[in-house]
């Protein structure tokens, strides 16, 4: 027994310095993740709207910390709105091409901005940077005499849907559109890593969840079932915890394909969604 007891410290010793070994280990990688393994931004603008037969604005604005972003202002012929997009999280705004045609065809003025460290625009991707670039875009937006203020609709894809919940819980919107958006960072980490003490090792929140129960615009879910990338369960999260009025639309498809798969059923869910609410503007229901 004695000598059992006088080995006791050496057994503790070398069970106790691998599980800390691999503590430090794990929150070392989850602060690299944080930093590297969020954002992927790239420089090179590929394709402009004027590619594809669309006129546009390209303009840069101002952050409220002095960064200098780029963006593009998309005009419809006979606007019923303007679309303030948030993209994802990697490549930049040239990228998004193809949805910037799907959302002019349903007469949506469309900006899309690149936020800091994207494309051209200057300084590097954080979560509080982030936030700080769509309200400067929606700044942007009301300085421009040519759209009607009041028929704002804020949309954001994946970590974007984030940035436009935040966004929505700051400023007036006739609507807002979340496609492919996770109820919190603290969610993701579960998923990612569902044996670590992920609340307490990460410092970036994206917390949606809180957000969305005091957004008073109308709101538009949007999710795939088959989302390889934003768990489904957690975009529903983030429905069942937003307050009325809302939508949900359930779709099929990998994360980045899905609207591609159904991209007339995806046009008609939004322009039955922007027909109910955009029209209401004039009553007031929504201000």
């Amino acid at each position: 027994m004695r000598r059992l007891l006088q080995s006791f410290p050496l057994m503790f010793t070398r069970i106790l310095i691998p599980i800390l070994i691999f503590s430090v280990f794990m929150a070392a990688y989850l602060k690299y993740f944080e930093r590297k393994g969020i954002y992927y931004p790239t420089k090179e603008i590929e394709l402009t709207p004027i590619d594809v037969g669309l006129k546009y604005d390209d303009v840069f604005f101002d952050t409220d910390d002095n960064l200098k972003l780029n963006g593009w202002f998309i005009p419809a012929e006979d606007p019923r709105g303007t679309l303030l997009f948030c993209h994802g999280n990697a490549g930049n705004i040239s990228h998004r091409i193809e949805i910037i045609r799907v959302f002019n065809k349903l007469d949506l003025n469309v900006f899309i901005f690149d936020y800091r460290g994207y494309g051209r625009s200057d300084g590097s991707p954080t979560e509080e940077g982030l936030y700080r670039d769509a309200q400067a875009a929606y700044k942007y937006l009301l300085s421009r005499k040519n759209i009607d203020k009041d028929a704002i609709v804020i949309y954001g894809k994946s970590i974007g849907a984030n940035v436009a919940i935040d966004l929505s819980s700051k400023v007036k919107a006739a609507a807002l559109i979340s496609e492919s958006g996770f109820s919190s960072a603290y969610d993701m980490g579960r998923e990612l890593f569902p044996y670590l003490p992920v609340k307490w090792m990460i410092t970036i929140k994206y917390d949606a969840l809180t957000k969305i129960k005091n957004i008073p615009a109308p709101k538009l879910i949007i999710h795939s079932q088959d989302d390889e990338i934003v768990p489904f369960k957690l975009g529903k999260k983030l429905f069942e915890a937003a307050s009325p009025p809302k939508e949900f639309y359930q779709m099929q498809g990998g994360h980045n394909e899905a609207i591609f798969m159904a991209r007339e059923e995806y046009s008609v869910k939004i322009d039955n969604f922007l027909g109910r609410y955009l029209s209401a503007i004039g009553s007031n229901l929504y201000r």
